[in-house]
Formats: structure tokens, C-alpha cells, sequence
């Protein structure tokens, strides 16, 4: 490859470092009331769009959960929903491990689209976290990638020049909107494919 400088290697959360299986909510869900996991899924993704504006923080906490009741039919408490809807997430715990060593010579971002509800009450308290030097969450940032102005955010942060910096997310849309910023970045798609990646461009 050619020479590139790097300082900076920004991770998405979601299905890199925490995979995650919406699976479990929904079979939650069913056990409280037959079917109300699957007509919660359903509505979910055909009103996609909530979701979205949550993450991206254009409607609050409270607002969403207030859609999400309507949605179960106010038979899950929002305590409950909370919880439930936040246990979805396992620990890529090779993944994790690479943070330590990276962070010996590279600035490292946690660059995520997601929420409050996920955050507080799913993925915070993870050990891993305290590798990054940034946290750019998308609720926080008021914007969503592949959106230029979260890339921009993390710039904003690094005070580096784009070109330093490589991103590593599992959609490949959001691959391509951090190329579009001038960054490199790669598709995560398993852990030995991001080894030959990182060593490709001798980061470790």
C-alpha cells in the first residue's frame, strides 16, 4: 500500500466491538404477551424512522419511549422496556483486546450510531471504553452516519487532518461515507480480515 500517515483509529461500537441480537428482545417480549415481540419488531421497522431521529437525538428519551408503549400496548413498563431493549449486545472479546496495544500509538474514537436508552442502560459500563480518547455518539452529535457532519465532529476532536485518520465499521455505507471525508476505512466483516487489514498498513 502506499505510504499513509495515520494518528487516529476510529471504531464503530455496534457489530465490531458489541455485536448485538435484537432476537432477544423480541423473544422477551413474546413471553410477556403471545405475538407482542413480533408486532413490536414489525412496527419498529416499518416506522424505522423514530429509531433514526432517536439516535440521531432529534426527538428525546421520553418521546420515544412514550411511541415505544403505544407500540406493546403498555403491557412492558418503561423500566422494563429499558432493560430489555438494551440486553442485546455481547463482547467481540478479540476485538476488545486489540484496543490496548493500539492505544500505545494511535489516538482511538468510538464513533457509534445509537442512543441513550443503549447507552445507559446497555454498553457504559463496558471495560473496554476506557481505551478511547473520544466518544462521538450520534444522539449527542446530532448526527447519523454516513452524514458528513459526524466525521467532521470527530475531527473536531483529533485536530487531525483526515488523511490520518482509518475507521472500522461493519456497513459499508458508512464505510464509504467516512472515504467521502477523506478518511481511510475498512469494512468489518471478521476479526482475522481487520488483522490483515491493520497489518497492511503496518498499524500493528
Amino acid at each position: 500500500m502506499a505510504e499513509r500517515k495515520y494518528s487516529v483509529i476510529v471504531f464503530d461500537l455496534g457489530n465490531v466491538l458489541l455485536p448485538f441480537n435484537y432476537d432477544i428482545v423480541i423473544e422477551k417480549f413474546n413471553k410477556v404477551s403471545s405475538g407482542l415481540g413480533d408486532k413490536f419488531v414489525k412496527n419498529y421497522k416499518e416506522n424505522y424512522e423514530i429509531h433514526r431521529s432517536f439516535e440521531r437525538g432529534d426527538i428525546s428519551e421520553e418521546e420515544f419511549l412514550d411511541k415505544m408503549m403505544n407500540s406493546l400496548e403498555h403491557k412492558v413498563d418503561r423500566v422494563k422496556f429499558c432493560n430489555d431493549f438494551s440486553k442485546i449486545f455481547i463482547l467481540n472479546e478479540k476485538v476488545a483486546a486489540l484496543l490496548p496495544e493500539l492505544k500505545k500509538h494511535y489516538v482511538l474514537v468510538l464513533l457509534s450510531n445509537t442512543n441513550s436508552i443503549h447507552e445507559n442502560y446497555g454498553w457504559k459500563n463496558y471495560d473496554f471504553l476506557k481505551y478511547f480518547d473520544k466518544q462521538i455518539l450520534s444522539h449527542k452529535a446530532n448526527a447519523l452516519k454516513p452524514e458528513q457532519k459526524i466525521y467532521k465532529t470527530v475531527e473536531a476532536f483529533t485536530k487531525k487532518p483526515p488523511a490520518e485518520h482509518i475507521f472500522i465499521d461493519d456497513v459499508l455505507e458508512y464505510v464509504e461515507g467516512a472515504k467521502r471525508a477523506g478518511w481511510d476505512a475498512v469494512q468489518y466483516t471478521g476479526y482475522e480480515k481487520l488483522i490483515n487489514d491493520l497489518k497492511e498498513r503496518e498499524l500493528l
